[in-house]
């Protein structure tokens, strides 16, 4: 139970990764908001959970948004000792092809939405005084670039670097700030990823992901339970002298 007694929030956690780390802080003893745009989902996962957990609208692209998800989960559980910035979108094009828009939509999700979450939450943490622990998604897409998935490589680098610099300001106040960096993780999300590599790369449904898969060192691509251990570590008091850091989790495909 090494999470007795926390309070996490938790954005995109109606599925997939979110849905996953949802559960294992709840098993670790948390209390948990399952936040995310499709409140449906996340009331279904909120009460798959039980009692521990309660589910929150929240689109991290709107401010207000964002402060009434941290409203709600304050009002509910009293504080917020962990924060999970989950939420993301994938796109892919050629740099010929990108358009405004279909940038500007990842960067107001992965980047600013992973700023202004992290902001809100942290003005909580520094009120309250006794510090806490957020968790930011970044991914090994933000440590290198690829020929077709140059926004997105971009918002996850703009991740890793704001985890440096949120760490770095936000420790003096007791505030733990680091990245997870999962590599390809399988689940729902990987049917739209596979159809952008179909579309540019004139490959057949279904193909990237098995090439994907193939070149995994570990064997196979990663699923969400295989990045819980790391979130409820640097959740953890465990994790308490650790600031800044961006971990890989992705079966060998990056080394740092």
């Amino acid at each position: 139970m090494q999470l007795a007694g926390k309070t996490a929030l938790i954005t995109g956690a109606a599925r997939g990764i979110g849905r996953a780390f949802a559960e294992a802080y709840v098993n670790a003893g948390a209390r948990v908001a399952v936040a995310d745009i499709n409140i449906d989902g996340a009331r279904q996962s909120a009460a798959a959970l039980g009692e521990n957990a309660i589910a929150v609208a929240m689109d991290v692209t709107d401010q207000t948004s964002i402060d009434n998800a941290v409203t709600t989960t304050l009002a509910e559980f009293g504080h917020i000792d962990i924060l999970v910035n989950n939420a993301a979108l994938f796109t892919a094009a050629p740099i010929v092809e990108i358009e405004r828009a279909d940038y500007q939509r990842a960067f107001d999700i992965n980047v600013a939405g992973t700023l202004f979450t992290m902001q809100a939450v942290a003005r909580h943490m520094i009120e309250r005084g006794k510090g806490g622990k957020i968790i930011n998604m970044a991914s090994q897409a933000g440590r290198r670039g690829e020929p077709l998935v140059a926004v997105y490589c971009a918002t996850k680098a703009a991740v890793i670097s704001l985890t440096q610099s949120a760490g770095l300001n936000l420790i003096r106040h007791g505030i733990n700030v680091n990245a997870i960096s999962p590599g390809v993780v399988d689940g729902e999300h990987w049917d739209g990823v596979d159809a952008f590599f179909a579309k540019y790369e004139d490959k057949a449904p279904g193909q990237k992901k098995q090439e994907v898969d193939a070149a995994v060192p570990y064997g196979r691509m990663g699923t969400p339970d295989d990045l819980t251990g790391m979130a409820v570590f640097l959740a953890s008091d465990a994790a308490n002298y650790i600031v800044a850091q961006t971990y890989n989790v992705d079966g060998g495909q990056w080394m740092s």
